[in-house]
Order: structure tokens, then C-alpha cells, then sequence
């Protein structure tokens, strides 16, 4: 299946650096993600023709996917309103049956503090919703803020049609939430491993909601160390003299550069309309085949 876009929003996610990442893209029957994140380099690139495997230790991420792949329907009704009937009354004025739940401030401030969702498929609907509307697809609870804008976000109208395009995509992908040491260990030989792992010197407890610590960097060097001969391994990290020492042993290294835009709305910046801020991604491409 060719080029689709991530259905979420991810902080630290690869969409606007996908063109570079692809370039490097050697060919591979099995292909795996361990820190999955929005997947965006997955959904970029055609399907291996062998295994493909996104995991993340996020398991609401997961289980979103997992609902996508199985039950895209199911979670297109919800979020058109479909017997939903757990709605506060003072918004259902505002979300008609039938049509796209709108992306509203009020029901974010629903959705993350009130609404308990009694199932998967209840969980994954309120993670996309939040997901969808929050500040840069942010969703760590304490800094998951209104962020939602016309100009600059995917419209609740639109949702559904991406779904249905994100479900074909993931027909007979293996999705798991595993430890990642689990993951590289229980890959096929030669597999192509992209990895994504939390930015080595990032202040992720703002970001995620599964602490990365100084330790489990570490641990995944001497994890992909110990697999490299067995396996193509292409890592993406923060471009930090730390990051060049631990990884010394691979066969290259890059330093890449990109445009990325970050959209504030008027909750983050000074109360104005949704705005487009240019910035420079920097990053090394460390590759092992």
C-alpha cells in the first residue's frame, strides 16, 4: 500500500523529516518499529513484503491502533455521535447525530477529565479525540492542552475517511506494546529496524507519558550492540556528542537537518488565531547495514 499520513499528532514524530528518513531506506522483507510513536515513517513507506511490526510501551497508542485495524467502524460511530449518550448534556446542543463530533475546547476539557471509557474501543475513541485536539498531539496528561485549529489541523469531517485509510494500511501488521529489548531480540534476522527512541537529552517527562531514562539509553545501545551483526538498524536521535560516543561502533552516521512548523492557538500564544512556526529539526541518522 503506497503513502499515506499518520492518523495522530505526535510530539517528536518524523512527518516533516519522512523524505530524508526514506532516502536511506535500504530494501528489507521485514520491517519493525519498537518505539512506534505516530509511526509516521510506517505509513509513509510501502508495506515489507514480509513481517511488519509496529510497537510502542505507550499501550493507549497501541490499543488506538489495534481498534483502527479491527473495529474502524465502530470507531467512526462514536465519533460521529452514534448512540453516544454519555455526552454532558450542556454540549450535546453542539454535536448532532449523525455528524463529526466538533473539535470544541469544552470537550477536550470533557474528554480528559470526564470521560471514563468503559472498554477498548471507548479508550481508543477518547485517545484520538484528545489526541486529534490537543497542543501538538501532546498527551501526557499533566501538559495535554487545548490545541486544535482549522487552518493547521485535520477537521473532525476528515477523521473518518482517514481511519478507514489507516485500518487498510494496518491489515496484518503485528501491533504490541513491549519493552524494547523484547522486541529486537524477538526480530527476524535481517530485519530492518527503525528506531525512534526518546530524544537523549529531551525534557520528555513533559511530552510522554512513559519515562525514558538516562539508563534505558544505555540499554538500548548495548541491546542494538549485542543484535547489529543480525539485523539493519536505522536509529534517529538527538545530534549530542553523548549520542556520537555510544553509537561509535555503527557503520554511519548523518547530520540532517529540516523545516518543521509548530501551531500555537490562542491558548498558547498572547490569544491569537492559529499560527505556523518555522523551526529547524536537527538529528543524526545513524545507520548499521
Amino acid at each position: 500500500m503506497a503513502s499515506i499520513h499518520s492518523p495522530f499528532r505526535y510530539a517528536g514524530g518524523k512527518y516533516y523529516a519522512r523524505d530524508l528518513i526514506l532516502e536511506h531506506i535500504p530494501e528489507h522483507k521485514d520491517y519493525i518499529e519498537p518505539f512506534a510513536g505516530g509511526a509516521s515513517i510506517f505509513f509513509s513507506k510501502e508495506l515489507a513484503p514480509g513481517l511488519n511490526w509496529l510497537n510502542d510501551i505507550d499501550d493507549d497508542l497501541i490499543n488506538t491502533m489495534v481498534v483502527i485495524r479491527d473495529e474502524p467502524n465502530e470507531l467512526i460511530n462514536l465519533l460521529r455521535h452514534r448512540q453516544n449518550d454519555r455526552l454532558p448534556v450542556e454540549l450535546v446542543k453542539a454535536v448532532k447525530i449523525g455528524e463529526p463530533i466538533p473539535a470544541l475546547k469544552e470537550l477536550h476539557h470533557f474528554f480528559k477529565y470526564e470521560y471514563h471509557p468503559q472498554n477498548n474501543l471507548e479508550r481508543a475513541f477518547r485517545w484520538f479525540y484528545l489526541n486529534r485536539t490537543s497542543y501538538s498531539g501532546i498527551m501526557n496528561f499533566q501538559n495535554m492542552y487545548w490545541g486544535y485549529g482549522d487552518k493547521y489541523s485535520m477537521t473532525p469531517k476528515n477523521w473518518p475517511r482517514n481511519i478507514l485509510t489507516t485500518s487498510d494500511k494496518l491489515q496484518g501488521v503485528r501491533l504490541t506494546s513491549m519493552d524494547f529489548e523484547l522486541v529486537v531480540e524477538q526480530a527476524p534476522d535481517n530485519s530492518l529496524l527503525y528506531l525512534d527512541p526518546p530524544y537523549y537529552n529531551a525534557d520528555q517527562d513533559k511530552f510522554y507519558e512513559h519515562f525514558f531514562s538516562h539508563e534505558d539509553h544505555l540499554r538500548l545501545e548495548r541491546c542494538l550492540r549485542e543484535h547489529h551483526e543480525r539485523l539493519k538498524l536505522f536509529i534517529s536521535y538527538d545530534n549530542v556528542e553523548d549520542v556520537k560516543n555510544l553509537y561509535h561502533w555503527a557503520q554511519e552516521m548523518h547530520e540532517k537537518e529540516w523545516n518543521y512548523c509548530i501551531q500555537r492557538t490562542d491558548d498558547q500564544k498572547n490569544r491569537t488565531d492559529a499560527k505556523g512556526q518555522r523551526h529547524k529539526g536537527k538529528e543524526l541518522f545513524i545507520l548499521d547495514y
